[in-house]
């Protein structure tokens, strides 16, 4: 069999894990807009910190289970991680359907974090494995376009069934459904990708990480920009996904109308990464990581003055541009800085301080909004946010590869509108030259 790597080559394998990956990302989706209500209206749980305790057990659990996928993924191979995620999601959407009190919440979503941690890590690396050098940018937008705009669908739809027909069951119905595409895709149709991997080191020319954890995590100067990053990214993410609810309830929206902009952020988010993730091929990864972290921080920082739909819905959607912006070039940028024999281990260890984001995150705005307020957690989440887009400004390096800097490319293209426009004024007023 040949092995060639490319997104051209390999399209059909391609397909096929993003549509994975979609199912991946539902399995979150269930939870997002009707979980705090639960926890309020069926378990009597007030307590900002005890509600977002189902976030901060997923966090935890996702985040070590990234590190192990990492790990392992060389030695058992990435479908066999990818097809064990599945198996472990089996009792998730029972779990949530008929739980008897919060812990039975907490089990389901220890059992969510390992599902995550293990099919998403696995989908994420099959990808960047499969295309090779050239579109891991794209790749990785395609990989998160699929997960997030599934988190964003299965958002909406739960939200619209708890208001039509209760909280529980029937939204968890979409689970059972979801468990059984992903599970017997990911057996009869996803082939490895280890010779892909086998491939690419022969011509790469990387070096090989002296202390990977350690690299990755903060002193390789592009390793640590990125991860430091990706815990804050994950970090407002996990406040927005216990917080974003309850705020809403408090100034009165209804259940559906809570469904709705909760779908809004991740919706943009998933979206947008199908310009943003060729943006990272195109353009300097540093830039696009500064300019995406810096717009969430001023969306969050806002949105303690927002008051309407129409002024979450615009918020929602600067914050889920911001983290279309940085989440597919996230993966690229680690790519780019690895030797594919690393590549695998340096995203797992990414991807564990990236997730245990949520975990601080839910543990930081419960904290603060119980002892202060909603709004004081929201600000505060936002200066870690705008804190962690200077970090990327000052710290990082651009790879001299060719990619672009955006500020140069936007002000190139003003100097060409201009001198343009002033050739075609010049041209009209002169007769001579007519």
């Amino acid at each position: 069999m040949k092995i060639q790597l490319g997104l051209k080559e390999n399209w059909k394998q391609f397909t096929l894990l993003v549509i994975i990956n979609a199912f991946v990302g539902g399995m979150v989706g269930l939870e997002r807009s009707i979980l705090p209500q639960i926890a309020e209206k069926e378990f009597a749980i007030a307590a900002k910190t005890a509600i977002l305790s189902f976030i901060i057990v997923f966090g935890i659990v996702k985040a070590i289970t990234n590190y192990y996928t990492g790990a392992l993924a060389n030695k058992f191979g990435r479908k066999k991680l990818l097809v064990a995620g599945w198996i472990i999601s089996i009792p998730i959407p029972f779990m949530l359907m008929f739980a008897p009190n919060w812990n039975w919440i907490i089990a389901a979503n220890v059992l969510l974090g390992i599902n995550q941690g293990l099919t998403w890590s696995s989908t994420v690396v099959m990808k960047i494995d499969l295309v090779g050098e050239k579109q891991r940018g794209f790749a990785m937008g395609l990989n998160e376009f699929a997960g997030y705009i599934a988190v964003a669908i299965v958002a909406f739809l739960t939200g619209w069934i708890a208001s039509k027909y209760g909280i529980r069951p029937y939204p968890f119905y979409l689970g059972i459904g979801l468990v059984f595409l992903g599970l017997a895709g990911s057996i009869f149709y996803i082939k490895d990708t280890k010779h892909h991997v086998a491939k690419e080191t022969i011509s790469n020319t990387i070096p090989r990480l002296k202390n990977i954890f350690w690299d990755t995590t903060w002193k390789d100067k592009n390793l640590g920009s990125v991860t430091q990053a990706g815990l804050i990214n994950n970090l407002n993410d996990g406040m927005a996904w216990g917080i974003f609810p309850i705020l809403l309830a408090t100034k009165g929206f209804t259940i559906g109308e809570i469904g709705i902009v909760t779908a809004v952020y991740p919706a943009v988010w998933g979206i947008g990464q199908l310009f943003t993730g060729r943006m990272a091929d195109k353009f300097c990864k540093k830039d696009m990581l500064y300019i995406g972290m810096f717009l969430q921080a001023i969306a969050l920082i806002v949105l303690v003055w927002a008051n309407t739909m129409f002024h979450f819905i615009i918020l929602s959607s600067i914050l889920g541009w911001g983290t279309a912006m940085v989440y597919p070039t996230f993966l690229a940028t680690v790519a780019e800085n690895t030797n594919p024999q690393d590549r695998a281990k340096s995203i797992g260890i990414f991807r564990l301080w990236r997730d245990l984001g949520y975990a601080i995150g839910a543990i930081l705005t419960g904290i603060i909004a119980d002892l202060i307020s909603i709004n004081a957690s929201i600000i505060f989440i936002g200066m870690l946010t705008l804190t962690s887009a200077f970090i990327i400004r000052y710290r990082m390096r651009c790879r001299t590869d060719g990619s672009l800097k955006i500020w140069n490319w936007i002000t190139n293209k003003h100097k060409q509108h201009t001198v343009t426009g002033n050739i075609k004024v010049f041209y009209n007023a002169t007769p001579s030259i007519k």
